[in-house]
């Protein structure tokens, strides 16, 4: 089977090796088996993906630190450098004293010596040991976000992991965060789609060097929180219809010209495979400009972090007015 080459793009920081525009995310609602996630990761590999995305929230780590293993047993991959791993930091570990230890069980649960990147997954901290998911907003306490920070550093600095970053963060976080960072985040994981552009996110990315990854590509239609306006937009269902294309080539097309990293999440064959063809054809000028003009609306708020009582006290300030 012929594989896609996928492009990559250049992180800012000096010890991650490229980063594949198109991965695969291993998120499911609910959380998949790990025989799931290896047979699903091992075909991914075999049609040409790179890039797995994972979390210590989604309990996936073990599957793909598995079929990593397993990817070089069969000669599927030469070595673990052929491959791009993230992982992401929880909120009940998001105290300057357990990044660290948090890591190291993650890297333990993959079988792996370190991550290409490594990710703060939600600018909120919860009580140590609460239970992680759903949150209740009551385990939900300030966040230190200079510890954290610090934590993060040094992660990088022990070969932990090759570069950091951080996911659901607003421009005003960001900007919070390279204020005192000695190394600032190279990525900022989010929602992202035609439903949700982040226009303004993207250009204060953009202007300090740091690159976007659109998580919910296609809306994630299927989850609690998800949208049904990527895969049902009139305006995609028309474009997709003029070019032969699906609704989901042509978001993720879309995505892949505005300059960002995309993370999908498919476990089907037939579909990684037909994400992979994004590739060498482009949209319009008018149908760029058609996408740009649908109506815009965030699917997830995260309202189970939000309490009259707790530290984030509405969705406006969990976001910091980007709604």
């Amino acid at each position: 089977m012929a594989q896609q080459s996928i492009p990559r793009v250049t992180l800012r920081s000096g010890n991650a090796k490229d980063m594949p525009v198109l991965g695969l995310g291993t998120s499911a609602d609910p959380f998949p088996t790990a025989e799931v996630v290896v047979k699903a990761v091992l075909e991914a590999i075999e049609l040409g993906y790179r890039m797995f995305d994972t979390a210590t929230l989604y309990q996936t780590e073990k599957g793909l630190g598995e079929a990593i293993s397993q990817a070089l047993s069969l000669g599927l991959i030469k070595s673990r450098d052929e491959v791009f791993i993230t992982s992401k930091l929880w909120c009940t570990d998001n105290h300057g004293d357990c990044v660290i230890p948090a890591l190291q069980k993650t890297l333990k649960n993959m079988k792996l010596k370190y991550l290409d990147q490594y990710l703060v997954h939600f600018p909120v901290s919860m009580k140590p040991g609460s239970i992680p998911y759903p949150a209740n907003p009551k385990d939900v306490v300030p966040m230190d976000i200079k510890s954290v920070w610090a934590a993060m550093e040094e992660c990088q600095t022990l070969g932990l992991t090759k570069s950091i970053g951080v996911s659901n963060f607003s421009c005003k976080k960001l900007a919070n965060i390279l204020a005192f960072a000695e190394i600032p985040p190279v990525i900022n994981q989010v929602e992202m789609n035609p439903a949700w552009q982040q226009g303004k996110l993207r250009e204060f990315c953009q202007a300090n060097n740091i690159k976007v990854a659109a998580y919910s590509p296609l809306g994630a239609a299927g989850a609690y929180w998800g949208t049904k306006e990527v895969l049902q937009s009139e305006v995609l269902m028309e474009i997709a219809k003029s070019k032969g294309k699906s609704v989901a080539q042509v978001a993720l097309r879309w995505a892949y010209e505005q300059g960002v990293v995309i993370v999908m999440k498919s476990f089907n064959k037939d579909r990684l495979k037909q994400n992979l063809e994004i590739f060498g054809w482009e949209l319009s000028d008018e149908e760029s400009k058609k996408i740009a003009a649908i109506p815009q609306s965030r699917a997830y708020l995260g309202t189970m972090f939000i309490s009259e009582t707790g530290p984030i006290k509405s969705i406006d300030e969990l976001w910091d007015g980007e709604l």
